[in-house]
């Protein structure tokens, strides 16, 4: 599979099938039994910030419970305020622990973190399915925005057909660990 830069490509399949696998595999979470993960051709590095990041469905395994959202955030950069703002994070939230807010907020935070400079490629794993269909809206809009002003490539793992069809141009279908184009 390749993702180019600027590219928005949907990934779908039953439960079971290795989507989120497969999204950890390419951010370097895992370690592939065969093939390599490449970035400009090169393989990713083994240390410092990953040109490519993993969003999972559930941000609390992202976070350490133990630091406010202030730190979770400056652990990859200082967004701008702005930015903050198009992502819906209050600014009283920075001084809270990631168990005093919703999931839905977490995972904007999560988001958000994931941008970071020298980021290049975001697998989003079902990352909007908490959330209520205004916030997932603005959720995608947001991420969207930044993703097309840096030219991010963008994988976006989601059970929802529409969700998908909205979003990525190109769509695929993880099946029997066999990727093919969506019809």
């Amino acid at each position: 599979m390749s993702l180019e830069a600027g590219e928005w490509v949907g990934l779908s399949g039953n439960s079971g099938e290795g989507k989120s696998t497969f999204g950890q595999l390419l951010a370097g979470h895992l370690t592939p039994q065969s093939g390599t993960i490449e970035v400009d051709g090169e393989p990713l590095p083994q240390n410092g910030l990953q040109p490519v990041q993993w969003l999972p469905q559930s941000p609390e395994l992202s976070v350490n419970p133990r630091w406010r959202v202030k730190r979770i955030l400056e652990e990859a950069w200082t967004p701008p305020a702005a930015l903050r703002d198009a992502f819906g994070i209050e600014p009283a939230w920075l001084n809270r622990y990631p168990s005093a807010l919703s999931g839905g907020e977490l995972q904007r935070v999560c988001v958000l973190r994931a941008l970071a400079p020298g980021v290049r490629y975001l697998v989003a794993d079902e990352i909007s399915s908490m959330l209520d269909p205004l916030t997932q809206l603005a959720l995608w809009q947001a991420l969207r925005q930044v993703a097309d002003e840096r030219q991010l490539g963008v994988l976006v793992i989601s059970h929802d057909a529409a969700l998908l069809e909205r979003l990525c141009p190109r769509r695929l279908t993880l099946s029997d660990a066999q990727l093919r184009p969506s019809r």
